[in-house]
């Protein structure tokens, strides 16, 4: 799989998805993710600007329409497009559904929406918006990295056992995980449940969709 994130702050991205499993599943080959700076497709020789003041007043700057679109072109002549989403609060709230959706795609192209917001003519060139929730950042950048991270433990091979991508949370009747414990069976006087102690696993997977449904 190819990921793309358009971003006018690509510096949020050093470091963080080279450590832990984004890291390594990306060293494996499972994965490939290109940090697109808009800049790079901005005019002027020496300010690359990305943003400018809004038509009608008010506070803020806005994302230009003009570098968003050069960047996809530049990736529709590669053929890396694929699928386009901004990331906005006016979006779609983004749900492990869509995280599974996503990781059955062969390109993924991620826009951080960035100041006071983006252009409204871009939305004729994406196939949807997408949020973390009814909140705001700063920048677009913190809900893609969550969503890339979502969306990536998701490709067979990312995880050593996928039997734990079956039993967690959402991923069944949008039932929460069921809580898990481990070693030692007793710390300060807390106590891991009997039923898990018990060796019946017949009564473990029943206590768990129990506490699951309990949970949701």
């Amino acid at each position: 799989m190819k990921i793309n994130i358009l971003t006018a702050v690509p510096e949020y991205f050093v470091g963080g998805l080279a450590t832990s499993i984004i890291g390594r599943a990306q060293k494996a080959g499972l994965v490939s993710i290109e940090i697109i700076s808009l800049r790079d497709f901005a005019d002027g020789k020496r300010k690359k600007q990305v943003d400018d003041t809004p038509y009608g007043g008010g506070p803020g700057m806005v994302l230009k329409i003009e570098p968003i679109v050069r960047a996809l072109d530049f990736l529709d002549d590669k053929s890396e497009k694929g699928q386009v989403w901004l990331t906005s609060p006016r979006g779609e709230i983004f749900r492990q559904q869509r995280a599974q959706q996503w990781s059955t795609l062969p390109y993924l192209t991620l826009i951080c929406g960035h100041y006071e917001g983006v252009d409204e003519r871009v939305t004729n060139f994406i196939d949807g918006q997408i949020s973390l929730g009814e909140f705001v950042l700063t920048g677009g950048e913190p809900a893609a990295v969550a969503m890339l991270d979502a969306t990536v433990r998701l490709l067979p091979g990312v995880l050593g056992n996928s039997e734990s991508l079956v039993q967690e949370s959402f991923c069944e009747s949008d039932f929460l995980e069921y809580p898990q414990y481990t070693k030692p069976a007793e710390f300060r006087g807390l106590q891991v449940p009997e039923v898990l102690l018990s060796g019946d696993h017949g009564k473990v997977a029943a206590w768990r969709a129990q506490m699951a449904k309990k949970l949701s």
